[in-house]
């Protein structure tokens, strides 16, 4: 029999107060009961002697703590897992609101997961295919890496990551794919169309959705990425799945840590933020990876909105500290008109090298992939030169480069978010692009290759 307390003695904001507890723990879930029977949910936040801070997933919105009672649960946040989460939509603390049944859980976990043994982590290697070739061809996933996208208010975002969760998949291998996908405080129109996008294409079969809504509470906000990694842990560890973990918007989930430190009257950090951001976000982001002798695996790619596009906000600055490199979506390429607009020179994967090269991809996908770095960043050089002296300045060479950089953003980069490219198609729009300069300027790149890929080779010195 849970024990009852009526020693609710002080309400701020969703923080609630109660006195006399005996045993309570960190962390453990609180229901609270008002004389008409109405029960709101909490968690122990602070627990000092028989003083205990609830956090109150509802708001305390006419609670009237004079005739409610607290009862301590003794258990943490779980989530009820199964197989059939696959299809289906849940809000941000686990609830099914896509008007099926609800789930009947084959086990229950805690939604704080277990921390990995770094000593049983296998290394990342294997390549995933997104169909969009800034991100295979340039930047490519490799199956248990963490890759942030780093975007700004405004950008296509949202589209990326329908697109990236529709067309993602694993080559050459026997295990189940799935994606999870957790949306975290968004308007109602992105919920929608997120669901819409899914239900549209199809994925939605493969993938279990977490939907966070703005109007949602703060709480609930911290618990709806942890949901999302603990549905992920279970296909992954328990069912054998290559799972794809897809968290939009990270921001959203750091302003709501930093509202409920505010309530807490905790020390500020940098720009109003608590100083535990690193450590709460890195507590999220490594929960990817691989585990040895498990077939499954957990890749993630994390979403967040850099305030005024600000790459050293604390934000994208200790999340590109945690996780293996980001990609960068650019403001100037979206007012061109280039779809998706991924800033490709200060976009990077720490573990490309990885899970590329023959076997993986082909052959000849590294240096290729140096040759249109080089040749994109000169190009980019040219153009900026003849908007300064004028393209009469340029010599011959330079004005093929700067011919290469704008085919390479109208062809390479911009290719809608309809378009699922194989790596092969990547590759050899690579090869089709390079042949515009003169074969002598491509010097990262190995004879027999160009020999065997350059499709014309017109281009000799």
């Amino acid at each position: 029999m849970l024990k009852e307390y009526r020693t609710i003695t002080e309400v701020v904001g969703p923080l609630m107060l109660v006195e006399q507890v005996e045993g309570a723990k960190f962390n453990e879930l609180v229901e609270i009961e008002q004389a008409n029977g109405e029960i709101r949910r909490g968690r122990v936040l602070e627990v000092d002697g028989d003083k205990a801070l609830v956090q109150l997933f509802e708001g305390s919105h006419g609670l009237r703590i004079a005739d409610s009672k607290a009862r301590f649960l003794g258990r943490s946040i779980e989530l009820g897992v199964s197989r059939d989460m696959l299809g289906r939509v849940f809000d941000g603390m686990g609830r099914t609101i896509d008007g099926g049944p609800d789930i009947i859980p084959e086990k229950r976990m805690d939604i704080n997961g277990e921390p990995i043994n770094p000593a049983a982590r296998d290394y990342p290697s294997e390549f995933i295919q997104t169909g969009i070739s800034a991100i295979d061809g340039l930047n490519t996933l490799v199956r248990g890496q963490k890759l942030p996208v780093f975007s700004g208010s405004g950008l296509p975002h949202a589209q990326l990551a329908a697109q990236i969760a529709r067309q993602a998949q694993v080559l050459g291998s026997d295990s189940e794919f799935a994606v999870v996908f957790a949306a975290i405080g968004i308007t109602f129109e992105e919920a929608d169309f997120f669901v819409s996008d899914f239900r549209r294409t199809g994925a939605i079969e493969r993938a279990v959705l977490f939907m966070n809504l703005a109007n949602d509470p703060a709480i609930e906000r911290i618990s709806t990425p942890r949901m999302a990694l603990t549905a992920a842990e279970y296909l992954a560890y328990e069912l054998d799945m290559h799972v794809l973990v897809i968290l939009t918007d990270i921001t959203n989930y750091a302003e709501a840590l930093r509202e409920i430190s505010a309530a807490r009257k905790e020390v500020p950090g940098r720009r109003g933020y608590p100083g535990y951001m690193y450590t709460d976000l890195a507590s999220m982001y490594e929960r990817a990876g691989r585990i040895r002798g498990k077939k499954g695996s957990i890749t993630q790619i994390p979403i967040l909105t850099m305030p005024e596009d600000d790459k050293t906000h604390p934000i994208p600055d200790l999340t590109g500290y945690i996780t293996e490199g980001q990609i960068i979506l650019s403001r100037e390429l979206h007012r061109k008109g280039v779809i998706p607009p991924i800033d490709v020179l200060p976009s990077l994967s720490r573990l490309k090298d990885k899970g590329i090269g023959e076997g993986r991809t082909r052959e000849d996908h590294a240096d290729t992939m140096n040759q249109l770095f080089a040749a994109y960043a000169r190009g980019k050089e040219a153009e900026e030169l003849a908007v300064v002296l004028g393209e009469a300045a340029l010599s011959d060479v330079d004005k093929l480069y700067a011919k290469f950089a704008q085919e390479f953003e109208r062809r390479y980069v911009s290719q809608g978010y309809e378009t699922n490219r194989s790596i092969e198609e990547t590759l050899d729009l690579g090869w089709e692009l390079l042949s515009i300069l003169p074969k002598s300027e491509l010097r990262r790149i190995r004879d027999e290759y160009i020999d065997k890929y350059l499709p014309d080779k017109k281009g000799d010195d």
